[in-house]
């Protein structure tokens, strides 16, 4: 998810939860501008957040290696920025990364669905809460693997249906796993930027504006 604006109700859904079927209608016709930087999450549409330069560093680490590792998986897709349909969760967040069967006109006419994803990826500093709590809306809504790029803490989050979260650290490695078959073994030190450097007027680490 992208950072440095918190995550805001931008529209009351108008009964209670608004469906992944009319937040998709509101696009086609017109009434929601599909430029727009908002998403369905849990039946309301909030604003998308703004980025940070090392969420954009985490991001291209990110979308570098899975490239690289898909090389090895053919019939599967990654997509930047771009929705996936949680019908079960009345969601239709628009992740950093997804991994989703098939190519590229694949999904001309719909979205993907939780049986088509693979794998979401969340790039998270100061959205770290907000996509630590996304977790249940993905796993519970039919995604098989989720990973948080976690740039406060400088390490990798797994979660899996099912399952505790896993934390793995630089140093340690993850496996890509699509179709429960493990695709390749990867390093973790490889998915996330470096720490920012120290400032040496005030010894505190700069944050990104």
């Amino acid at each position: 998810m992208t950072t440095m604006t918190k995550r805001a109700s931008t529209a009351p859904p108008p009964s209670g939860r608004m469906t992944v079927a009319e937040y998709e209608g509101l696009i086609a016709r017109g009434i929601l501008d599909e430029r727009a930087r908002v998403e369905l999450i849990e039946g309301r549409i909030v604003s998308k957040m703004s980025k940070g330069p090392r969420h954009c560093a985490g991001a291209a680490l990110v979308r570098h290696v899975l490239t690289a590792a898909l090389g090895a998986a053919p019939g599967w897709l990654m997509r930047i920025e771009d929705p996936v349909a949680i019908p079960g969760r009345d969601s239709e967040p628009e992740p950093d990364v997804s991994i989703v069967r098939g190519g590229p006109l694949d999904y001309l006419e719909a979205q993907p669905r939780p049986d088509q994803v693979g794998l979401i990826v969340e790039i998270s500093d100061s959205s770290l809460a907000d996509d630590r709590a996304l977790a249940a809306t993905y796993l519970r809504g039919g995604i098989p693997l989720y990973w948080i790029v976690n740039l406060v803490d400088g390490c990798l989050e797994v979660y899996r249906p099912r399952a505790r979260r896993k934390t793995l650290r630089p140093g340690e490695s993850v496996e890509l796993a699509l179709d429960g078959a493990v695709i390749v073994r990867l390093d973790v030190a490889g998915l996330i930027p470096p720490a920012a450097p120290a400032n040496p007027a005030s010894g505190r680490r700069r944050r990104p504006r």
